[in-house]
């Protein structure tokens, strides 16, 4: 958040931040810019504990401020990693959403020009740098101009200068960034809900694009300084509840439409350019993971989903035995598990009372653990061996969607690091997978772009009592996983079944014009497709419905489908990534037309904290 008009800065950007505080709650802070002089308040935890700060150490009056809610990459939450970072001069503050790759390499070129750091993130990096520019003479305006140029990665940055205190400048690659157009004041914010309440006009920032707001006007240049020539204003018509979900209806289905950005940001800086993956919150020796002789993956719910999708996958690349456990079976069945063996826990925010258990039931088992959860700090990761954070932002939906496909995809690169490290995939082979993964954000976002055809199969649909659900290979984790989105929030009775088990037992319970969902597999696995195109037939011939997932060009699934839906082609193993998200669409959307609470379904809670 930014502003600079005639209202108190702290009252603006702490209003503004509140209605942020869904984007991070981890940390708070707010920077001013007083008599020449920045003074700043952060502190970890909600913004309530800012409040408290700031009642005990009052801020000076000013018209000039940038403040930010914090949801942690590098560095844990604590007051001296929150937001803002000022430089060692004191002259400048800077606050970041984002991922700095390259934050290392400049930080060890500040330090060896004796910039002394305070924090561990990455942001720092950027402000003293910006900070050191604006001490050696440069402006604030042409100073984040040279720092962004230089930053990899994703990152919105928006600073302050003390000695320039008519001006509030920001940059953005990768990251959201808005400008506020009042009367003699301007907003930043890195969503329209942050300024609502004062103006309903904006400007978005496009990509590689730094702008300049003062009091009585806006400048958007490029990163190299020429004028931006796509800058384009717009009204908003939302109230400040709406905006907070992005215009939509449900923070459910606007965390449906953030995926191809939260896949993208979980992939972010985790290969180069030659495909090698760089997974450095791993802090396991190659030495110890070439020991590894079987990996046990623990977890709950649709992260168990996830879980078994990545035993496919890591099983595939790297030869290793992998055994999928529901946490809260985990310990009490008494695992074979020895200094050899591998634990991936999953864990969305990295409390959950059964994986943590789970956990502490295999170190003492001297196991090696990793933890892949989205929220840094939390007390998951803080008691595993290593962790892959997968930087998909705060879920409000009590159903995870973005939570499920970032886990998937940080079970991925785990399992492409171990085939890398173990010498099981040659460079080429691994850089297939990242080149392929790469385009799986655009291809999310096809499906996406398509939802009519699902929005209008909810309304065909939505007074049916039962679903079934089938899938082969990785469909069965997908069907799993499309019959709980269902239950969690239609509170439909809905199965996932593995497509060949259908003559083992449930068959039996398919009946006239029962819905049934199947995943087909890509024309590539000639067997496996064959197959799951037979029990398409079996189950038609018994009178169900059948709506099939098939991926673009194979026609063979037409004469025994009611509905196809059909989604990008990508490799079996990454199929799941696409096939889930009609899924989680048809359920989101069948329980907005039944009137229930999308967002916190009877019975749920988020992080279940308890065994």
């Amino acid at each position: 958040m930014g502003y600079i008009g005639p209202r108190s800065a702290q009252d603006v950007v702490i209003e503004g931040l509140r209605r942020l505080e869904y984007r991070g709650y981890d940390s708070a802070g707010i920077a001013v810019e007083a008599d020449g002089r920045i003074e700043a308040r952060k502190k970890s935890g909600k913004i309530t504990n800012l409040d408290a700060e700031i009642a005990a150490n009052p801020l000076p009056a000013s018209s000039h401020g940038i403040g930010h809610t914090r949801w942690a990459t590098h560095g844990g939450p604590t007051d001296q990693n929150a937001h803002p970072h000022v430089s060692q001069s004191g002259r400048v503050a800077l606050v970041h959403n984002g991922i700095i790759e390259n934050f290392a390499e400049l930080r060890s070129e500040l330090e060896a020009q004796g910039v002394q750091f305070k924090s561990e993130t990455d942001t720092e990096a950027a402000a003293q740098l910006l900070g050191k520019l604006v001490d050696d003479g440069a402006t604030i305006t042409d100073a984040i101009h040279a720092v962004a140029s230089r930053l990899a990665g994703a990152f919105t940055l928006v600073a302050i200068d003390a000695q320039d205190p008519d001006r509030v400048v920001a940059a953005r690659r990768n990251s959201p960034l808005v400008v506020g157009v009042g009367e003699g004041e301007h907003f930043l914010g890195s969503d329209v809900a942050a300024f609502l309440e004062f103006t309903r006009d904006a400007v978005e920032l496009g990509q590689d694009q730094v702008v300049v707001i003062t009091k009585d006007s806006y400048e958007v240049t490029n990163f190299d300084g020429t004028p931006a020539s796509d800058v384009t204003p717009y009204h908003v018509d939302w109230d400040i509840t709406a905006a907070e979900k992005g215009g939509f209806d449900w923070f459910m289905r606007k965390e449906i439409y953030e995926q191809p950005q939260a896949v993208a940001d979980t992939l972010l800086g985790r290969y180069d350019a030659e495909g090698k993956l760089t997974l450095d919150e791993i802090r396991i020796s190659p030495e110890e993971l070439r020991r590894i002789n079987k990996i046990v993956i623990v977890a709950c719910g649709t992260a168990y989903h996830a879980g078994l999708v990545a035993k496919y996958a890591i099983e595939h690349w790297t030869r290793i035995p992998c055994e999928v456990d529901i946490a809260s079976e985990f310990r009490y069945r008494d695992p074979i598990i020895d200094p050899n063996t591998l634990v991936v826990t999953i864990s969305q925010s990295g409390e959950t009372a059964d994986t943590l258990m789970a956990i502490r039931h295999a170190r003492e088992q001297h196991a090696k653990v990793i933890a892949i959860c989205n929220v840094n700090g939390a007390t998951i990761p803080r008691e595993s061996d290593a962790v892959i954070y997968t930087h998909a932002g705060p879920e409000r939906g009590v159903a995870s969607t973005k939570g499920y496909l970032t886990q998937v995809v940080a079970c991925y690169l785990l399992g492409l690091y171990l085939a890398q490290v173990r010498g099981m995939k040659y460079g080429d082979e691994i850089k297939a997978i990242t080149d392929e993964l790469q385009k799986m954000p655009a291809a999310i976002q096809t499906m996406l772009d398509n939802d009519q055809q699902i929005l209008d199969l909810s309304k065909d649909l939505m007074d049916d009592r039962s679903f079934f659900f089938l899938g082969r290979h990785v469909g069965y984790p997908s069907a799993l996983e499309g019959a709980l989105k269902l239950k969690e929030i239609a509170y439909k009775h809905a199965e996932g079944f593995p497509a060949g088990e259908l003559k083992h037992g449930s068959i039996a319970l398919i009946e006239q014009d029962i819905p049934v969902f199947v995943m087909v597999p890509p024309q590539g696995r000639d067997q496996l497709h064959d197959k799951v195109v037979s029990n398409i037939q079996e189950v038609r011939a018994r009178g169900a419905k059948t709506i099939v997932l098939v991926e673009e060009g194979d026609d063979s699934v037409n004469p025994y489908a009611d509905v196809i839906i059909r989604h990008p082609k990508a490799s079996t193993l990454l199929q799941p990534l696409l096939a889930i998200v009609p899924l989680q669409l048809f359920a989101c959307e069948v329980a907005t037309l039944l009137g229930n609470d999308v967002d916190q379904p009877r019975n749920l809670a988020k992080s279940v904290t308890v065994e």
